[in-house]
């Protein structure tokens, strides 16, 4: 796909252009690992800063669209059919850590259909694209949804919920119903991430709870252009506003989801 489309060509510039700042701030999270409390600033700092470039150069290239942000929140455009659902930094605890996972995520929503995703990983540089009906790109190459049918061969991704959030137990339940059944299960740190190896066909499936919608709103697009399928933990379409999703192939992603719901009648 050497030719984007023109939103296209807008998200990727957008998303190099903040990219730069990430680069820069992560090169120096390092040299802070002495203070404690200084790291966290930083990071927040380093989110905030992404956010605004990439709030500034849309914002530039599409006057008008509504936008749906991390640390900015809503902010309601004069066009009402289009809105962008951005994260400037998905995996703040493995960037503070020096752990070079984290990925910034863009999509676009026209007419409440998400039409074009974007999860790009500064350090690596690897940028996965997707627009609807077009399929889906890691760095201009092809990819597809990984073609394993069996569960006992499958690496799963999923996210564990961390301190202070809800959800423990029902995480537990879910881990030791899966993990009996797969090849391996995997936690990288960063959902849009995540979503994007299922994508590629690194992971053949995955699972999470309680996430924001600009978590996964990219990723959803890239992994249907991939020719995969999402849905939510009850299976159905209220991914973005239960927080929850199952994402793989056509057969992986039905065979999870029974796994999960099977877990939450023993938890």
């Amino acid at each position: 796909m050497s030719r984007h489309t023109p939103s296209m060509s807008v998200m990727v510039a957008a998303a190099r252009k903040a990219a730069r700042g990430l680069q820069r701030d992560f090169g120096e999270v390092e040299n802070l690992q002495v203070s404690l409390k200084g790291p966290a600033n930083f990071v927040t700092a380093a989110d905030k800063k992404a956010e605004k470039v990439l709030f500034e150069e849309l914002s530039k290239a599409r006057p008008g669209y509504s936008f749906l942000m991390e640390e900015g929140g809503v902010v309601e455009g004069s066009d009402k059919s289009h809105r962008w659902i951005i994260d400037p930094l998905d995996g703040t605890t493995n960037f503070l850590h020096g752990i070079p996972m984290f990925a910034i995520s863009i999509a676009l929503e026209r007419d409440g259909q998400l039409v074009a995703g974007l999860v790009y990983n500064p350090i690596s540089d690897e940028m996965f694209i997707a627009e609807k009906g077009q399929g889906a790109f890691l760095n201009d190459r092809r990819i597809r949804v990984a073609v394993r049918r069996d569960l006992a061969q499958a690496v799963v991704a999923t996210g564990i919920p961390h301190i202070g959030r809800p959800g423990h137990a029902r995480f537990s339940a879910e881990l030791g119903t899966v993990m009996n059944e797969v090849a391996g299960v995997r936690r990288m740190g960063s959902a849009a991430l995540d979503l994007a190896y299922v994508a590629a066909g690194r992971f053949d499936a995955y699972w999470e709870a309680a996430l924001a919608p600009w978590d996964m709103a990219a990723g959803i697009v890239l992994i249907r252009e991939a020719g995969g399928f999402v849905a939510d933990l009850k299976g159905g379409d209220a991914m973005l506003d239960s927080g929850g999703i199952v994402a793989g192939n056509d057969v992986l992603y039905r065979k999870l989801g029974d796994l999960l719901k099977k877990a939450h009648k023993q938890a």
